[in-house]
C-alpha cells in the first residue's frame, strides 16, 4: 500500500513540475522576439503545441491555463504586458481570442500520435494553429469592428513565421512525444 501510495505521489508532483515547467517555458516564449518577416515573431504558438504534444491534454491544458491565470492576476507574463502586468484589463483585451485559442490548440496537438505520418502530424497541427486565430480573429472582430480589415491585421502578418513553426515542430514531433513517457 505504501508502494503506492509513493508512485502516487511522485506521479503527482511530476505533473505539478510539468505543469510549472510548461507555464515557464510559454512565458518565456512570450517575451522573445525573433526578428521575422514581416513582424517579429515569438515562439509562442510553437510551445503552445509542443505543450499539447509532449505533455498530453490533461497537463499540456493546465500548463496553459495557468499560464493565462498568471496573466489575469497581473503577472506580466504575456507578449505585450507591461512589466508589473495589468491582468484582466489586458487578458480582456484585443489578443484575448488569441489566448483563449491556445486551449484549443493544446488540446488538439495532444492529439498527434506517433503512428502519424508527417503529413498527418502537419495537418494536425495546421487545425490546432488554426483555431487561434479563428478565436483570435472572432474576438478581434468584436473589440475594433467587423468593418476593419480584421485578416489583415490579426493574421496576414503572422502566417509565414506559423508555417515555419508547425513545419519545425513537425519534424521534430517523434522525438517530442518521447516526453510523454517520462510523465
Amino acid at each position: 500500500m505504501d508502494l503506492a501510495k509513493n508512485i502516487s505521489n511522485a506521479k503527482i508532483l511530476k505533473s505539478v513540475f510539468a505543469i510549472i515547467l510548461g507555464s515557464i517555458a510559454l512565458t518565456i516564449s512570450a517575451k522573445i522576439k525573433i526578428p521575422f518577416y514581416p513582424v517579429p515573431m515569438t515562439m509562442q504558438t510553437f510551445v503552445v503545441l509542443f505543450l499539447g504534444i509532449s505533455l498530453g491534454y490533461k497537463i499540456g491544458l493546465a500548463s496553459i491555463g495557468l499560464y493565462l491565470l498568471e496573466g489575469i492576476l497581473g503577472f506580466p507574463v504575456f507578449s505585450n504586458s507591461p512589466e508589473k502586468g495589468i491582468g484582466l484589463i489586458y487578458f480582456t483585451g484585443p489578443t484575448m481570442g488569441y489566448l483563449l485559442g491556445f486551449l484549443t490548440a493544446g488540446y488538439l496537438a495532444s492529439k498527434v500520435n506517433n503512428s502519424d505520418s508527417y503529413l498527418i502530424v502537419l495537418t494536425k497541427l495546421t487545425i490546432a494553429t488554426f483555431t487561434i486565430y479563428l478565436f483570435g480573429l472572432l474576438w478581434l472582430g468584436n473589440i475594433i469592428g467587423w468593418d476593419k480589415p480584421i485578416i489583415a491585421l490579426g493574421a496576414q502578418p503572422f502566417l509565414v513565421a506559423e508555417v515555419f513553426k508547425i513545419t519545425l515542430l513537425t519534424l521534430i514531433t517523434k522525438k517530442v512525444l518521447k516526453i510523454r513517457n517520462f510523465i
